[in-house]
């Protein structure tokens, strides 16, 4: 499925992401008439400290995507490594393409404009079990996540994941 978007550009949709929807999220436009601002709703994945969490996001375009990548924010709280303290999703797929100026990333690993909503989703899915601590938005989590995983980090993630829970549909 494309949708086209007013400037000319194209959102890339897997047409079999309705038909089989990929495990662990689920996505929308927030209002039908604005095709730039869509909510997720992300289970948090097995085997990892966020299961059974239930965390809302919005992913809002740009106007000249997909020549730009999509901003996420988590809507719920989370307690992340890599979403800041305002919710603000850190990854490289969203970070703007080229050259990273502090050479950290290659262009490769930055936002490329054959991302889907899915290939986005698929990559925080992983975030979420696979925290990168070195190149943190959140340097309290990044270094809790470090130094004490399994004691005040899995604490407030449990929290979050319990709160998550409380309010996933309100």
């Amino acid at each position: 499925m494309e949708v086209f978007w007013p400037s000319g550009g194209i959102l890339l949709v897997d047409p079999e992401l309705n038909k089989n929807p990929v495990e662990g999220f689920s996505a929308g436009l927030i209002d039908d008439n604005d095709l730039y601002r869509w909510e997720v709703l992300i289970i948090g994945p097995p085997d990892t400290l966020y299961e059974g969490g239930v965390f809302k996001a919005h992913l809002t375009f740009p106007k000249d995507y997909p020549l730009r990548p999509p901003k996420m924010k988590f809507i719920t709280e989370i307690w992340h490594p890599n979403v800041d303290k305002n919710g603000d999703v850190c990854i490289s797929i969203l970070h703007e393409p080229g050259e990273d100026k502090y050479g950290y990333e290659k262009p490769e690993e930055r936002w490329l404009p054959i991302h889907t909503v899915e290939t986005i989703m698929i990559s925080v899915i992983s975030m979420l079990a696979d925290p990168n601590g070195d190149s943190p938005a959140n340097v309290d989590a990044a270094k809790e996540w470090r130094e004490d995983r399994n004691g005040e980090f899995k604490r407030k993630v449990a929290r979050c994941v319990r709160k998550s829970q409380e309010t996933a549909f309100e």
